[in-house]
């Protein structure tokens, strides 16, 4: 059983930070996802941590991200990306809302071309 009450005291602890991190678009952080529902991907350790790519910063507050996995997979709701030279795939069915206080660490920032890779499956899942 997930325990959501351990995950509510770090989500109350990440609410009252004031200093966000400076963050691009393209770079890979390590973030608080934290514990979620069902299928929605959750974060991992005594953070909830979970690598996320930053897809469209909107200020310095917020921005639309996208989970990262190390398991491969193959259809139209994933993309297969290098992070830190190791293949990695962003699942691109789990864009989400962050706020910057969530964000722990840069990882890395990745290519211009898996960026475009990336936005344009994105864009290919609106109707």
């Amino acid at each position: 059983m997930k325990d959501f009450l351990n995950w509510h005291t770090k989500k109350s602890k990440l609410d009252i930070i004031e200093q966000r991190p400076y963050f691009h678009e393209g770079e890979v952080w390590y973030t608080s996802l934290g514990l979620n529902i069902g299928y929605e991907q959750d974060g991992k350790g005594l953070d909830y941590l979970r690598p996320v790519l930053i897809v469209r910063k909107f200020n310095n507050d917020v921005c639309w991200i996208v989970p990262l996995t190390h398991t491969p997979k193959d259809n139209i709701f994933y993309v297969h990306i290098t992070v830190i030279g190791k293949s990695s795939t962003a699942i691109l069915s789990q864009l989400k809302l962050l706020d910057a206080r969530r964000f722990s660490h840069m990882i890395d920032k990745i290519s211009d071309e898996d960026f475009k890779l990336v936005t344009k499956k994105l864009k290919g899942l609106i109707p």
